[in-house]
């Protein structure tokens, strides 16, 4: 049970994600979670509008999900991949290489999402070292983009108005190219995908690969574009000589209506990232998938392999887990709850947009944003939103919401119109 003097001590001595311990943020101690639901140590319960960033999809306290964790735990919970293999991780990379997009054959299991990126993009630097381009040793990437917080990761991250432009000086200087500006419904016009040719013509030749978030740019602003400009980066990389990393972690497993985004523009990346959602949001969990012709090209290169390899990698009760996980979301409807939950965010959210400090607002899959005129208070909107019932955390100046796919719709009704209380003062319904 924590105490106030636990609070306390949470307060002035642990830092929690972008927070200051000199003038710290409030924090709400969870007992315990199932369903949707969080409840808090004072008895509150809250229903869940970010299924604890992207990655409890099938909501909490999963009886399979548990069960699976405590068969895995009867034999083992770890053991090196050193030299070692298992069953769980074996079981894993075959699903995976069989829900990925065609193509992705080759599975490096790693720890984190962050880890996942510094994975992939030292795949493209040993490949095009391995064909005697050791000079393309830059990335491109786009503007408003988020990677990870890792170095590698996050100088991949937009370098001005990310999170990471304190580190400027610090970091590997890459090429980044202007945001895409349709939006996920719309078409491409030939003038901007025209100054994207100009782009690549220009820096291609120090370049290993383009780094994205396909369709989904999540935590750099929660802006959806259009699969045109995907289908355009994957020709261009194909031009140049250059690989297309698909940074998937955050849009994985079903978020948008598709199993990866990448199929919403039907083209598949030499290297895609995956995590968040992999293990339903039990376990650290998250991999890096390449092709045959990437994975052979990188181990007939000097080094002979592929130079990386976690402590935790291949972890066997995270491996049960996410087989678990994968099993239970692959023979569900999910496309028709997405799909439901979409439709209920547009009837409910758009409205939003007609208040004059709302900037805009935009919804794809099971993705919900608002975005104000203006920087949201966040200690003010958490506090609003715990008092009535939802748990729900604004950045910057988007309030955004993307619930458990097992969300029931009056349930999602409450984050609505949560949000539009605050937004405008009075229930959107």
């Amino acid at each position: 049970m924590i105490i106030q003097e636990d609070l306390a001590f949470d307060q002035s001595n642990i830092w929690h994600p972008y927070t200051s311990l000199t003038n710290p943020l409030p924090t709400y101690p969870v007992e315990s979670a199932s369903g949707v639901r969080l409840k808090l140590a004072d008895g509150t319960e809250l229903i869940d509008g970010m299924s604890s960033w992207w990655t409890a999809i099938h909501g909490y306290n999963v009886p399979e999900l548990n069960e699976a964790a405590s068969d895995q735990l009867s034999k083992m919970s770890h053991v090196m991949f050193g030299g070692i293999t298992h069953e769980p991780a074996i079981k894993l990379c075959q699903k995976l290489v069989e829900i990925t997009p065609e193509g992705l054959e080759k599975v490096f299991l790693a720890d984190s999402g962050s880890v996942s990126v510094e994975v992939a993009m030292k795949m493209a630097i040993q490949y095009q070292h391995a064909k005697g381009n050791a000079g393309k040793s830059k990335f491109m990437t786009i503007r408003n983009g988020y990677h990870g917080d890792t170095t590698g990761a996050m100088s991949v991250c937009d370098p001005d108005g990310g999170m990471h432009h304190l580190f400027a000086e610090f970091l590997p200087k890459h090429f980044f190219v202007n945001q895409p500006k349709k939006r996920f419904e719309e078409k491409y016009v030939d003038e901007e995908l025209g100054q994207l040719e100009q782009f690549f013509r220009l820096n291609s030749d120090k370049c290993a690969a383009f780094i994205l978030e396909p369709i989904v740019q999540g935590a750099g602003g929660m802006w959806f574009y259009s699969p045109d400009y995907l289908k355009k980066i994957r020709q261009l990389c194909d031009e140049h000589d250059m690989l297309l990393i698909a940074d998937e972690i955050a849009t994985g497993f079903g978020r948008t209506g598709k199993l990866f985004a990448c199929e919403h523009a039907a083209i598949t990346p030499d290297i895609m990232c995956v995590g968040k959602a992999l293990t339903g949001g039990y376990m650290t969990l998250a991999a890096t998938l390449t092709t045959q012709h990437v994975a052979e090209t990188i181990c007939n290169g000097e080094a002979g392999v592929f130079m990386h390899g976690p402590t935790f990698m291949g972890n066997p009760l995270a491996c049960a887990i996410a087989n678990k996980s994968l099993e239970r979301l692959l023979s569900s409807n999910w496309q028709d709850r997405i799909l439901a939950i979409e439709k209920q965010l547009k009837r409910e959210l758009l409205p939003l947009g007609n208040a004059l400090n709302v900037k805009d607002v935009r919804v794809l899959g099971a993705i919900g944003v608002v975005e104000m005129k203006e920087p949201v208070d966040v200690p003010k909107a958490q506090k609003f939103f715990v008092e009535n019932g939802v748990w729900i955390r604004p950045f910057r100046n988007l309030i955004y919401i993307m619930p458990p796919y097992v969300i029931i719709s009056a349930d999602l009704g409450k984050l609505t119109a949560t949000i539009g209380e605050y937004v405008v003062g009075e229930k959107v319904r």
